[in-house]
């Protein structure tokens, strides 16, 4: 029995970091950028897109393809630092935690 208290406990614990965590990605802007800057990706913590910013040099109808590579590059650049800045909020999270077996597989953030 007690040590089905312990796990009850720290249950109870990773559930409130998690909820702890969720809030902090939540309120995170994570910025991606392709072509030395010229178009910026804002997104979420969560990976919602949130705003691009375009230099104006790029805005010719000639170069859209360009321009839509460099969107696709940025929006990439920007999910590759969500992603990782999930996983390190994730280890914060569960650090200390005596969880048997670890998370549960497939477990994946964002949410």
């Amino acid at each position: 029995m007690k040590n089905l208290g312990n796990m009850l406990k720290s249950a109870q614990q990773m559930q409130t970091k998690m909820a702890e965590m969720q809030a902090r990605m939540e309120a995170l802007e994570v910025e991606g950028q392709a072509g030395a800057g010229m178009v910026k990706v804002m997104l979420s913590g969560k990976g919602d897109l949130k705003r691009i910013n375009i230099d104006p040099a790029l805005m010719v109808a000639e170069d859209r393809e360009v321009l839509e590579d460099l969107i696709v590059a940025a929006h990439a650049d920007a999910k590759q630092k969500v992603e990782a800045m999930a996983a390190e909020e994730m280890q914060k999270a569960t650090a200390g935690l005596n969880i048997p077996g670890g998370l549960p597989g497939g477990f994946k953030l964002p949410f």
